[in-house]
């Protein structure tokens, strides 16, 4: 699976490095040729768009079984969550405060970057219109709305009608996720109150669900290497050379924000909440990141964590087991931090502004959406699209990283493996304080 994934991979970046150089080759000769660049505009715009959008569209019809089955599987899987006990809570506490920390960084880098500011004005709105479509809409809508205030904010996630808000207004747009979510985490909890049976019954079945969505990912992901260079050349044609540089400054603040996070922010943690040195620890799990980096995918890297946790780190067996499996599935801080950086650059790309009150939502969706990603490449990319949607963002806008996403999965993998080991040898510190360790 590993190798097929990363053939896929090298595809799609050959196909963005295709697609970029035509796009370049393009624009000098429609110096020489004016004629030939509208030519080429105009072929984007009837053919090289409408196949593009058949590969997003497939990703867009999944956003919704997806991050409901995703998010109730998850809370469901956990249990009875007051039954955990003092190792359950350590856990899931430094789960998510890593996950938040990860999307807080991720935030700031962009809002001091700025990579969408690369665009000029006419550009933004070039695009907005390209693209926008309903959501452009949507955005003016929200632009006239007030602050948020404690009615808006149980409005936007309890709307009266459930069904309504989630389907969308009209076939032409997504429809708002904050309600789903906040809809399978109530069915997830008040599942795990079920006769044992009955629960298991319901497990099934948001598997099903799962697996099915998988499925038409992987569908939709056969598509993208023609996909990607198709969108990324319509881009380049249309709007020049502005976007390549947008785009080159977002994946550079990502990988710098991801390197701070993990080796700063976890050496930090190392320092104040074990005995380790970070150095070491770091030089300890060397060979774990590499695999995390080669394969981008944590499920795979789950044994040699272990592996390592056990026999390098010496951490005890129960807190192995129940760490390094859990946060292959929940601990996502390198994905939630990805996630709330690209929702946060398309709409700089597109003009859309996001004040302090929308970007604190974002974390707190960035998180939970992480939290439900399925571990396949690609597998982020519907719950981005969703995000997107909820800020009045196109959807579309995702065909501008795509090419990119390789190199920043294979970096959010990383960080999110390094950061289980780090969460492992914290809890298991807090957890047996009188056990032996390496400094």
């Amino acid at each position: 699976m590993a190798s097929t994934d990363n053939t896929l991979a090298n595809r799609i970046l050959v196909g963005l490095t295709i697609g970029v150089v035509a796009g370049i080759a393009t624009l000098g000769l429609g110096r020489l040729y004016p004629a030939s660049l509208t030519f080429m505009q105009q072929v984007s715009t009837n053919f090289f768009d409408p196949f593009g959008q058949v590969f997003l569209r497939m990703l867009f019809f999944v956003v919704i079984p997806l991050v409901f089955a995703s998010l109730a599987s998850g809370i469901l899987q956990l249990g009875r969550l007051d039954k955990l006990g003092p190792l359950a809570g350590r856990t899931f506490a430094l789960f998510f405060a890593n996950m938040a920390i990860a999307v807080t960084l991720g935030l700031l880098m962009m809002d001091l970057v700025n990579p969408g500011s690369q665009l000029s004005a006419a550009t933004k709105d070039q695009l907005m219109a390209e693209y926008g479509g309903v959501a452009q809409r949507h955005v003016a809508t929200s632009a006239g709305q007030q602050g948020l205030t404690l009615a808006s904010i149980v409005d936007m996630f309890m709307p009266r009608n459930l069904f309504g808000a989630v389907s969308g207004q009209n076939r032409g747009m997504l429809g708002e996720v904050l309600p789903l979510i906040l809809f399978a985490l109530l069915v997830g909890a008040v599942g795990t109150q079920l006769a044992p049976e009955r629960r298991r019954k319901l497990q099934e079945a948001l598997d099903v669900v799962n697996e099915l969505m998988t499925g038409i990912v992987h569908l939709a992901l056969r598509l993208a290497p023609y996909a990607v260079p198709a969108m990324i050349y319509s881009v380049v044609v249309k709007t020049g050379m502005e976007i390549i540089l947008a785009l080159g400054l977002f994946v550079l603040g990502c990988l710098a924000v991801m390197i701070l996070h993990l080796f700063g922010v976890m050496s930090l943690w190392l320092k104040l909440f074990t005995r380790r040195k970070p150095r070491q620890f770091f030089r300890d799990i060397r060979s774990v990141l590499i695999t995390a980096f080669s394969t981008s995918s944590s499920s795979a890297t789950m044994a040699a964590s272990l592996a390592c946790a056990r026999e390098t780190l010496k951490t005890s067996p129960s807190t192995t087991g129940f760490v390094i499996p859990l946060g292959a599935t929940v601990n996502m801080s390198g994905t939630a931090l990805y996630e709330g950086c690209v929702v946060l650059f398309v709409a700089q790309v597109f003009g859309v502004d996001l004040g302090v009150g929308q970007q604190l939502t974002l974390l707190v969706l960035a998180v939970l959406s992480a939290v439900a990603v399925a571990g396949i490449p690609g597998g982020s990319l519907p719950l981005i699209a969703g995000l997107l949607a909820t800020f009045g963002v196109p959807p579309e806008g995702l065909g501008i990283i795509l090419g990119a996403d390789r190199i920043l999965d294979m970096a959010r993998t990383t960080v999110n493996v390094g950061c289980d080991l780090v969460t492992t040898v914290i809890v298991d510190e807090q957890v047996n304080p009188t056990s032996d360790r390496p400094a």
